[in-house]
C-alpha cells in the first residue's frame, strides 16, 4: 500500500503544482485588471518538441502588462506579489495541522500549493522597479491610451 500511496500523493503534487502556476499567473492579472492595465497571459511561450522538451522550456507561463506609463507603480508592485495570497490557504491548512498530521495526499498538495505562492526573482524586480518600467514603457508606447479611458 506504501507504493500506491506515493504515486497518489505524487500525482497530486504534480496536478497541484500545475493548478497554483495558472493560480499564480491568474493572480498577476486580477490585480492588473482591477487596476486598468492591459495585459496578455501566454502559456507555454518557449515551446520545445515532446513532453521533455516541454517541461525543460521556460518559462511555462508568462503575464505581459502593457502599461501606458501614466499607470500607478504601486498597480504593478501590487500585480507582482499578488501571489503571496496563495498561501493563505496552505497556511490555514499547516496552523490545523491537517497538512502536517493529515494523509500525505494533504502534505503534497499543500507542498505544491505553496511552491506556486512564492512570487518569481522576475516578480521581486517588478516589485522593486515598477517606476522604471513605467518610464521605460511610456518612452517606447509614446504614451498611448489605457483600454478603460
Amino acid at each position: 500500500m506504501v507504493g500506491l500511496e506515493l504515486l497518489v500523493a505524487c500525482s497530486v503534487l504534480v496536478v497541484a503544482l500545475a493548478l497554483g502556476l495558472i493560480a499564480h499567473e491568474w493572480s498577476h492579472a486580477c490585480v492588473l485588471r482591477f487596476g486598468a492595465v492591459d495585459y496578455t497571459i501566454s502559456y507555454l511561450p518557449n515551446r520545445k518538441r515532446g513532453v521533455l522538451g516541454l517541461l525543460r522550456s521556460r518559462p511555462w507561463a508568462v503575464v505581459q502588462p502593457r502599461p501606458t506609463g501614466r499607470d500607478s507603480p504601486w498597480v504593478l508592485r501590487a500585480a507582482a506579489l499578488a501571489p503571496l495570497a496563495l498561501a493563505v490557504p496552505a497556511l490555514g491548512l499547516v496552523a490545523t495541522g491537517y497538512a502536517t498530521d493529515g494523509p500525505p495526499v494533504v502534505t503534497a498538495a499543500t507542498v505544491g500549493w505553496l511552491a506556486c505562492a512564492i512570487p518569481s526573482p522576475q516578480d521581486f524586480s517588478v516589485a522593486f522597479h515598477a517606476h522604471k518600467a513605467l518610464r521605460d514603457s511610456l518612452e517606447e508606447y509614446g504614451g498611448r491610451r489605457s483600454r478603460t479611458e
